[in-house]
């Protein structure tokens, strides 16, 4: 099946997982630990990841998954998937924990190392971020009729989306100091990225640690609004190239142009 035909059902199955992730943050009834690189993971994570790999895998027995809570696959195996789904069961796990609401379930539909499918699902609001190669990105409130999503073009000021849970001065030691902006702390990465291609704000910076399953599927749907995503070199992400799954920092970024905003390396 194309992107096109497969996005039905995976919005069907990401709005499943988030709530089943809802389910569980409503009850408080979750246990938490460390996994060894000393990130917070919880049953609720471990209980999308379940759903999401028997779901997917019933949609298309061919493709193989790889989520976050399952990656340590390696590359001279993963080397030959030509077409893999990629999935962050649940993206923003601080978030969960510190009940903030702000957290997701991403997944994507990676094809040749191109993100060509783009589902985003936020469990307590119901919104939906989502999108295909080549038809444009959407967002959908729950029960709603789907909206198309743009980057923002114009703009007074830059509007920057930053975590709640990173010190804005790391953010700042990166960015030009002669230009005036205002800063958004968000949650998840992936709803930060979202913000971007739905116009909410200009552009979002990641310093820090993050994984391939946090961007592919953001790629898809803010390259589709009109952004960009690079790293903070404003070279190319990529996926599944190397042993590691772990990403560069990176930007996302409402027009390629405002990669001006960085300073120099």
């Amino acid at each position: 099946m194309t992107p096109s035909q497969l996005l039905p059902q995976t919005l069907a199955i990401a709005r499943q997982a988030a709530e089943i992730l809802h389910k569980v943050y409503q009850s408080k009834d979750y246990q938490q630990q460390l996994k060894a690189d000393q990130t917070p993971v919880t049953s609720a994570d471990y209980a999308a990841h379940d759903y999401l790999t028997k779901a997917l895998a019933e949609l298309a027995p061919e493709i193989p998954v790889l989520s976050e809570e399952d990656s340590d696959i390696p590359l001279s195996e993963r080397s030959f998937w030509k077409r893999y789904w990629l999935v962050d069961p649940l993206d923003g796990t601080q978030e969960f924990i510190a009940r903030s609401g702000d957290f997701a379930t991403v997944i994507a539909l990676v094809e040749e190392g191109i993100p060509v499918l783009g589902v985003v699902c936020a469990p307590e609001s119901g919104d939906c971020y989502y999108a295909c190669r080549g038809q444009g990105a959407y967002y959908q409130a729950l029960d709603s009729v789907p909206e198309p999503i743009h980057t923002r073009q114009t703009r007074e000021s830059l509007t920057i989306a930053v975590s709640r849970r990173q010190k804005l001065d790391l953010i700042k030691t990166r960015l030009k100091g002669d230009l005036e902006y205002q800063f958004v702390a968000l949650g998840s990465s992936s709803l930060k990225s979202c913000a971007v291609a739905a116009g909410r704000v200009d552009a979002y910076l990641r310093v820090g640690p993050t994984g391939e399953w946090d961007t592919a599927a953001v790629q898809c749907i803010v390259e589709e609004a009109g952004g960009e995503i690079l790293s903070l070199q404003q070279k190319p992400l990529t996926y599944n190239q190397r042993e590691s799954l772990e990403n560069p920092d990176f930007m996302v970024l409402a027009a390629k142009e405002l990669a001006g905003i960085l300073k120099s390396a």
